[in-house]
């Protein structure tokens, strides 16, 4: 069953200690005595208190500390260009948190760019020096992109990748998923939803050179070779997450490969994926793994095209990155356990 994440209360204006005290459900005057450390309060009240503070990443006056350094931040968002509806929605949970951003004098800028050449992504990073206090990028793993995260570093930006990392770059913080274990996740949900038969699997990718879809093929090709050895592993398809570039080559191998019972769509293009399958007659034969739940992604659950989609919340990866470029900036402690991004499997039976 999908699970709501343990941060997802933050909501996008600023929070009071009246919002911490209603969440806790205890009254003002105990949030008082628990930041204060005074005596007569309850281990479980002041359990419950300092989990409702801990969830939302809240700081007393933070807003009027910020407003009395006069300090005022930017940060911005390397999203890659194109349809990609996670990114988008990424791109609209941080609009959602304008009053959340305003409280704290921050300012938020979105950079589109193609994040699938490597060149014009270090390009696009190179730029950016000298204007911005922070910078998330869904990056490429590339010696060029990394060069370019490290100089933004070397410049005294903040650096944090979103959703896909470069852990050999001085980056400071990764903000995503395990990109390895949602990997396995999919090829033991493709294995068991094949069942007994024998046959190829199909892997339609966006770049194998950006490090969530190399790690996520990774994983997968761990469980399929371990513990379904009935079961052919195609070559992978790099559709650059692009509808009618995935459509094409996955037509094409299905064309080629009459015994395909398993699919797992690693990234985006899950629009020209499910066209291909359903083109073929075979939407209904093909087990069919892929990311994310969208309304793209929830109508093909329901029509029984997809089986499962492995979901990350778009939410908490936004609050998360901006959080920790704040924490960064501030040079404060980032809160590990509550950034920590989890997947859920989702399943026809239980869409959120």
């Amino acid at each position: 069953m999908a699970q709501e994440s343990y941060s997802d209360t933050l909501t996008a204006t600023a929070l009071t200690l009246k919002d911490i005290a209603r969440e806790a459900g205890v009254s003002l005057a105990t949030v008082d005595r628990v930041l204060h450390n005074r005596p007569g309060v309850r281990p479980d009240t002041v359990r419950r208190v300092k989990e409702a503070i801990e969830r939302n990443s809240f700081q007393p006056h933070v807003a009027a500390a910020e407003l009395a350094r006069g300090r005022a931040r930017r940060f911005a968002f390397v999203m890659p260009s194109g349809p990609n509806p996670f990114m988008q929605q990424i791109e609209a949970y941080l609009g959602e948190m304008s009053a959340w951003l305003s409280a704290r004098r921050l300012a938020v800028e979105m950079v589109a760019t193609d994040v699938f050449d490597p060149s014009v992504l270090a390009a696009s990073l190179e730029t950016l020096s000298g204007d911005y206090d922070g910078v998330a990028v869904v990056a490429l793993d590339h010696p060029g992109v990394r060069a370019a995260i490290n100089d933004l570093v070397d410049a005294g930006t903040k650096v944090v990748t979103l959703v896909s990392d470069v852990p050999s770059s001085r980056r400071h913080h990764y903000v995503g998923i395990d990109n390895i274990a949602a990997g396995r996740t999919a090829g033991a949900l493709v294995g068991r939803l094949v069942g007994q038969r024998s046959g190829k699997v199909a892997i339609v990718a966006g770049s194998q050179g950006l490090r969530d879809h190399a790690e996520r093929i990774f994983g997968f090709n761990q469980v399929m070779a371990s513990e379904f050895p009935g079961l052919t592993v195609l070559p992978v398809l790099e559709g650059r997450d692009e509808d009618e570039r995935s459509e094409q080559l996955l037509a094409r191998l299905l064309g080629r490969h009459a015994d395909i019972v398993g699919l797992y769509n690693v990234g985006a293009g899950t629009q020209g994926v499910a066209k291909a399958l359903s083109d073929a007659g075979r939407d209904k034969q093909v087990a069919f793994v892929g990311h994310d739940v969208t309304a793209l992604t929830r109508r093909l659950l329901l029509q029984g095209v997809m089986d499962a989609a492995i979901s990350q919340n778009p939410g908490h990866e936004a609050r998360a990155a901006v959080r920790v470029l704040l924490a960064l900036a501030r040079g404060e402690p980032i809160l590990r356990e509550q950034e920590k991004i989890r997947i859920d499997i989702v399943m026809r039976d239980n869409l959120p």
